[in-house]
């Protein structure tokens, strides 16, 4: 296969990789700027990783020559230094151990005197029951006086109709007696 073609089908595939048209040596190829860094950072942390090797070796290298052994009268003293020293130390943990758990009884103390002065669940639940039910029965009022008031209105209404349905009964028959006379004549005036 002609190195020419395959070039081009990288270009095309992988485009911005090689930034040289088809050639055959390699150092006229130009790696893409991702690769570029990639390269460098691992290069920084090759050489990073050797001195740091290097600076570990180095140590080892010039690191005193440990000191002969204590003798037994200096190693039981030294015991004894030790053991005081742990003992005051832990009586200080102790101490501080004391203080931190009385300090947490004391706020413990305090938030058991303040859920003692909440009121209970069953206490709102009953204040709760009992607002509601004034509520209620307030609103069963106010609608017990809403029906009797339509109520006083419909039989107003209903007396209202019958009186209007007398007055315009009478003023149906008052009419029937003033139209024959307005077509004759008056009975109380003389003929002339």
């Amino acid at each position: 296969m002609d190195e020419c073609s395959s070039t081009a089908l990288v270009r095309n595939v992988y485009p911005g990789t090689l930034a040289t048209p088809c050639g055959k040596d390699y150092k006229e190829r130009i790696v893409s700027k991702d690769f570029n860094i990639l390269s460098e950072v691992g290069l920084f942390l090759a050489g990073a990783l050797a001195a740091g090797w290097l600076a570990g070796r180095r140590r080892e290298d010039f690191a005193p020559a440990a000191a002969p052994g204590p003798t037994p009268e200096r190693s039981s003293e030294n015991w004894g230094r030790a053991l005081a020293d742990l003992e005051r130390r832990m009586a200080a943990q102790e101490a501080a151990t004391t203080e931190r758990f009385a300090a947490v009884e004391a706020k413990m103390d305090e938030q058991v005197k303040r859920l003692s002065d909440l009121p209970s669940t069953q206490q709102i639940i009953g204040a709760m029951e009992q607002l509601i039910a004034k509520t209620m029965a307030s609103l069963d009022d106010r609608l017990t006086s809403q029906a009797h008031s339509i109520e006083v209105l419909k039989s107003t209404v209903s007396q209202t109709d019958s009186l209007l349905e007398r007055v315009l009964e009478s003023l149906d028959s008052l009419q029937t007696y003033a139209e024959p006379l307005e077509l004759g004549d008056d009975p109380l005036r003389p003929a002339v």
